[in-house]
């Protein structure tokens, strides 16, 4: 990976591959299962070293997490990256932050 790939191509890799609107309840118990896994590698602090296997770690768990976030989104027809811009400019203001969430990135 070139380190440019956006929320939009995650959306359209995961919907070609893995779209079953009537999967829902499925994607969601996944979802929490993997939230789960996440919990144990943090509470071993299972993160990935160079070289390693991603089995079983922070990092891949993180990914799982993802993966089955965006699988419900696509179900909905959300669009993560106009929900990213709407929700972090909700939360700037919420939180007073100074600093703006860029677009176009």
């Amino acid at each position: 990976m070139d380190g440019r790939t956006t929320v939009r191509y995650l959306q359209e890799y995961i919907k070609e591959k893995d779209y079953n609107p009537e999967s829902i309840p499925d994607y969601f118990m996944k979802l929490a299962e993997e939230v789960g896994e996440l919990s144990k590698a943090i509470l071993k602090n299972a993160v990935r070293k160079d070289g390693a296997s991603v089995k079983d770690t922070i990092d891949e768990e993180i990914w799982d997490v993802m993966y089955y976030a965006l699988a419900l989104a696509n179900c909905y027809g959300i669009n993560m990256e106009d929900v990213i811009k709407d929700k972090e400019e909700l939360n700037r203001i919420k939180y007073s932050s100074k600093i703006v969430f860029e677009t176009d990135r």
